[in-house]
């Protein structure tokens, strides 16, 4: 099963509101966003500094427009497109026929931290991630076994092994033509 790169927003006494390319998106640390695409670098971090409203559990901060001294530290995860959208417009006897469409540019955001709080979390997590293994270990190629495992004398001794051992061609007599 593939993650999808936006998930719900996790219910957490941290949160903000953030503003990126004209729109606004509440955010927690852990939290995947999707925003209009972004000038960065996959893996790369961006700092979002337009906090409109920061919320630590106990108190709200409300900026005038933004809560200064704010910063919102994210993970580019990646850059996908958006789904299509098309919109057509018709008139009937008129031949008025307009047809338009595109995919929007979007960038895939981790929240890693909401005015500073979160980030020691997020570094045990990425300390204990990078000491087990991910996936399978990747086999290693049949010819380059054999070749590791054969010394030269028996790579002498097996090509005469192998043409003993292989069955003998079969060949059809030819009908004679009359």
């Amino acid at each position: 099963m593939v993650q999808s790169l936006a998930v719900p927003k996790s219910v957490s006494s941290l949160s903000a509101v953030i503003v990126s390319g004209g729109k606004q998106y509440r955010v927690a640390p852990g939290d995947r966003i999707l925003v209009d695409r972004l000038a960065a670098e996959l893996g790369s971090s961006a700092k979002l500094g337009r906090v409109l409203l920061f919320s630590d559990g106990k108190e709200v901060k409300v900026g005038n427009p933004t809560v200064h001294g704010l910063d919102v530290d994210a993970k580019v995860i990646a850059h996908p497109r958006g789904p299509r959208i098309e919109s057509l417009r018709y008139k009937s006897k008129k031949r008025v026929r307009v047809h338009r469409g595109g995919r929007a540019d979007l960038t895939a955001l981790e929240i890693i931290a909401v005015g500073g709080v979160g980030v020691e979390k997020e570094e045990k997590e990425e300390t204990e991630e990078a000491g087990k293994p991910r996936g399978r270990a990747k086999a290693t190629p049949r010819a380059a076994r054999t070749a590791k495992s054969t010394t030269k004398a028996e790579a002498k001794a097996e090509p005469e092994v192998a043409k003993a051992e292989a069955p003998k061609k079969r060949t059809r007599a030819k009908k004679e033509s009359k």
